[in-house]
């Protein structure tokens, strides 16, 4: 399988970020998976909830790393 993973920028994470969207003061890029279903139920990961199953981590500054739609290359299939 040959996933490309995306580099989303302002880390759509939802991790203790109360702020209003339009408040934000840094450049935040939509969730691939959101657009798709024209939808902003998702999130990459929310504080003691859940983990997106297309997460593929944080790079350094806020990127995360993202698979949509493509399976997670990340996964540990036990």
């Amino acid at each position: 399988m040959n996933t490309i993973i995306r580099k989303l920028g302002g880390a759509n994470m939802d991790i203790d970020l109360t702020t209003p969207e339009d408040r934000i003061g840094w450049k935040q890029d939509k969730c691939p998976w959101n657009e798709a279903e024209r939808t902003d139920a998702h999130k990459c990961a929310v504080k003691n909830v859940s983990i997106c199953p297309y997460f593929c981590g944080i790079e350094y500054l806020d990127n995360v790393l993202c698979c949509y739609p493509h399976g997670n290359p990340l996964k540990v299939i036990e």
